[in-house]
Order: structure tokens, then C-alpha cells, then sequence
């Protein structure tokens, strides 16, 4: 029995069930089942350049390289486990909203206890932060025994908020949604981003063991340079993984948590479809694959806001957007600076430098951007051919993309389709620009 916002409910309500529940409950799951053995099947390799090199690459990371097989094992256990109770069954609309924004509010506490733990540990004037923090440390670990317990629940909740959104952006299939929606909050992988040095493109992408300090991410990063001299890597955090269950990161952006959770459905929807199968093959198939996921989390994330939780209606869009905005200093300048525009310049200058074979121009110059960019007080450890490669696949709004094609492309096909569904099933049909273009002409013509 517990108590959020003034609302008391029973987690596990009814001790048993009927056989009808019962069948339900393991129809659900066998239908979970077939959607991580679909995705495990159906697991590619990177695209690289040569095979000899893609191994050198995997020994260079192999000790840091993150253990999917342990994880889903834990995971998925732990996601059978809960859902034979899904004590969400017994709450109301209302209870359910309640729940998830006490949560997000204890998420919102921790983060501020980590970061006011943080700055005590970087202050000059503190000579001993474990002494000034050994209270905020004690609070902080007792939060988190709560929202370990607490996580769960939001996550089932929030998975069903979702899974109604998309049912009715026309998703549904006989009043089901599949894949099952499935995501769990966890500690996410880092991500290895591997591009030529000559042009722009993701050649080889390696999941990294969460929790790398810089310092572990800049060896990583001079030890793959040295030994092939011809690359650039990057090492970078991402706002989630399509694993089964997706893999989320804590927040507490109600918006952005829906956002991701739609996200990641999205390549798991797609996995059925050639642009899920050469996601990995092509870097155009990536790029389309990543923006018709990001325009659909960003309207399931509004309408998850605008369908459960009514008091968040008039607000606007408040997206945390870790993949492409990332964290600003608190005492930056506060003269007006739109970082898109400067990071789409940048792109852009860098990529005619490329075209030119001026190779180490275009790393001075984006070193030189990137320390600009610091001194606005956008923290960007690293800038360079690997960051493009990553970033420029979220094209779901201009920025970082260069002489982008397929952003407007997917956009103008989501502008022109019928619903959310819609689009999503005709371009799951696409793998190319050409295709998508093609696509949108035909829906288009009189």
C-alpha cells in the first residue's frame, strides 16, 4: 500500500487472478518473446571498409565494449518478473499520472543532489567534500533506493501511455501494438563512433560500457588514431538504445522520457521493414531510419503530454535534445547564439574543406569551432569527423547535418502523410533519398 499525491492504491491489488487474466498476461509475454528473438535474428554487423580493420578496431575497445547478452538476460527477467503482477491494472488514468509525476519529481531531486555533490568536489574554497557532502550523499543514496523500487511502475505506465498514443496515430493491429512497447531505465552504454578522416560517415559504431570518465574516453579515442592513422572516433553518451527492452536514460522531461520511449519503439517497429534491415549497410537507410524515429518521438512525447496530463497543456516544448544541444555552462555569455546555425556552418565549411582533401585544415577548423563553441559555453569535449558522422543522423530539424538531404526528405513525407502510422509503414518501404523523394512525389500528385 503506498500513497502518491494524496491518492492511496494497492501496487499488487488483487492476490490472484482468473484463468482469463492469467491466459492474457502470458499471451502478452509470449508476444514480447517473439519481438526479442525477431530483434536478435535480425542483428547485423557493421559496415566497414575492410574486415581486417574492423577487427583491429574491436581490439582496441574490446575490454571497454559493453555485455548486451548479461544485460537482456537481467532485463528481461526483471520486465517477466513485475508484468505477471502489473499492479498499473488497478490504478485509474488519474493515478497512473499522479504516480509517474512524483517520480519524475524524486528524478529531478537526485539530479539535483548529484550536481550539487559534483560542484562541492570541483570547488577550491571546499578542502574536504566528503565531509561537506556526507549528508547530501546519505539523502541522495535513500532517493535512490526509492526510485529504484519506484522505476518499474513509471516505466510500465509511461509504456502504456505510449502504446495508447500510438494506437491512436494508427498503429493498432486488432487492438495491439507491436512490437510491444517495452523500454527499462537503466545505465546506457557509451557509444564508439568511428569515421574516415577523409569525408564524413559512421563507418563502424561499438556499444562501451557505461560510466567512462573522460579521461578512459580520450585514450580510447588517441589509441584507435594512432594505430590507424586514417580515422576519427569518438566517444560519446547517447538518450537511449533500441535494445529489447529499449534502454532509456533517467529524466525528468515527462516529454522527453515519452519522446525516447517512442524513439526506440520506432527501430523496433522498423526492423521488420528493409529500412530497419540496412540500417546499418547504408549510411542514407541510417539516417532516414534515425529522423522518422525522432519526428515520431517528438509527437508521441506532445500527445502522451496532451492525452494524460492535462496540466502540462499549455506548455510549450521543453526537450532536453542530449543527442544534439548539449548541456550549456550556467555563467555563459547571454548574448543571443543559435547554435544550430553555427554548428550547420560548421558542417557545411568542414565538408568543402574535405571535398578539397585538406584533411588537417578541416580538423584545425573544427578545433578551432569547437573552442568557440566552449567559450559560449556549449561543453563539446571533441569535434571532429566521428562527431559529425553520429550527429548528423538525427536530421529530424536542421543543425549538424551539413548538405542535408534526407532530413527534408523524411520531413516533407511525414508533412503529407495520412497519420503517424502511415508514415511510418511507407517509409519502413524506403532505403534511399531518391525513394523517399520519389514516395512523397507520388502521395503528392493531382
Amino acid at each position: 500500500m503506498a500513497e502518491r499525491n494524496g491518492l492511496t492504491f494497492n501496487y499488487f491489488g488483487l492476490e490472484f487472478c482468473t484463468m482469463k487474466s492469467f491466459l492474457k498476461r502470458l499471451e502478452y509475454w509470449f508476444q514480447r518473446a517473439l519481438t526479442l528473438l525477431l530483434l536478435l535474428l535480425m542483428l547485423t554487423g557493421e559496415g566497414p571498409s575492410t574486415q581486417s580493420q574492423v577487427v583491429r578496431l574491436k581490439q582496441l575497445s574490446g575490454s571497454l565494449r559493453f555485455d548486451f547478452a548479461t544485460w537482456e538476460i537481467e532485463a528481461v527477467a526483471r520486465k517477466i518478473a513485475y508484468g505477471l503482477f502489473a499492479p498499473q491494472r488497478f490504478m485509474d488514468e488519474r493515478e497512473r499520472a499522479a504516480f509517474v509525476l512524483t517520480y519524475l519529481e524524486h528524478v529531478a531531486e537526485a539530479q539535483r543532489l548529484n550536481a550539487a555533490i559534483d560542484r562541492s568536489y570541483v570547488a577550491p574554497e571546499i578542502t574536504d567534500p566528503a565531509q561537506a557532502t556526507a549528508e547530501q550523499r546519505a539523502t541522495l543514496a535513500a532517493l535512490r533506493e526509492e526510485l529504484q523500487a519506484e522505476a518499474p511502475l513509471a516505466e510500465a505506465i509511461l509504456g502504456e501511455q505510449v502504446s495508447q498514443v500510438l494506437a491512436e496515430g494508427d498503429f493498432g493491429l486488432l487492438a495491439q501494438i507491436l512490437p510491444p512497447v517495452s523500454g527499462t531505465y537503466t545505465p546506457l552504454p557509451y557509444l564508439l563512433i568511428v569515421s574516415p578522416r577523409a569525408h564524413i560517415e559512421t563507418m563502424l559504431q561499438v556499444e562501451l560500457v557505461a560510466g567512462l570518465d573522460a579521461e578512459k574516453q580520450q585514450s580510447l579515442e588517441t589509441r584507435i588514431e594512432k594505430a590507424e592513422t586514417d580515422l576519427s572516433a569518438l566517444v560519446t553518451g547517447i538518450g537511449g538504445l533500441s535494445a529489447y527492452p529499449a534502454m532509456l536514460l533517467e529524466t525528468s522531461n515527462l516529454a522527453w522520457a515519452a519522446d525516447v520511449i517512442a524513439h526506440e519503439w520506432t527501430h523496433h517497429y522498423l526492423m521488420g521493414a528493409p529500412l530497419g534491415w540496412y540500417y546499418s549497410e547504408s549510411e542514407d537507410a541510417r539516417t532516414i531510419n534515425e529522423t522518422a524515429a525522432s519526428l515520431l518521438g517528438e509527437w508521441a512525447g506532445q500527445e502522451v503530454l496532451r492525452r494524460f496530463y492535462t496540466e502540462f497543456r499549455e506548455q510549450g516544448k521543453a526537450l532536453p535534445e542530449p543527442l544534439t544541444l548539449p548541456p550549456r555552462d550556467d555563467d555563459a555569455p547571454l548574448e543571443d547564439f543559435d547554435f544550430r546555425a553555427v554548428m550547420h556552418e560548421t558542417r557545411v565549411t568542414a565538408d568543402r574543406f574535405l571535398e578539397e582533401q585538406r584533411i588537417e585544415e578541416a580538423e584545425a577548423y573544427m578545433e578551432e569551432r569547437r573552442q568557440y563553441l566552449v567559450s559560449q559555453g556549449y561543453r563539446i569535449r571533441r569535434l571532429n569527423q566521428a562527431y559529425f558522422a553520429f550527429h548528423g543522423a538525427y536530421a529530424s530539424q536542421p543543425g549538424a547535418t551539413g548538405q542535408d538531404l534526407a532530413g527534408p526528405a523524411v520531413r516533407r513525407l511525414w508533412a503529407v502523410s495520412a497519420s503517424p502510422g502511415d508514415f511510418v509503414r511507407r517509409i519502413g518501404w524506403t532505403t534511399s533519398v531518391e525513394a523517399v523523394e520519389a514516395l512523397t512525389a507520388r502521395m503528392t500528385r493531382p
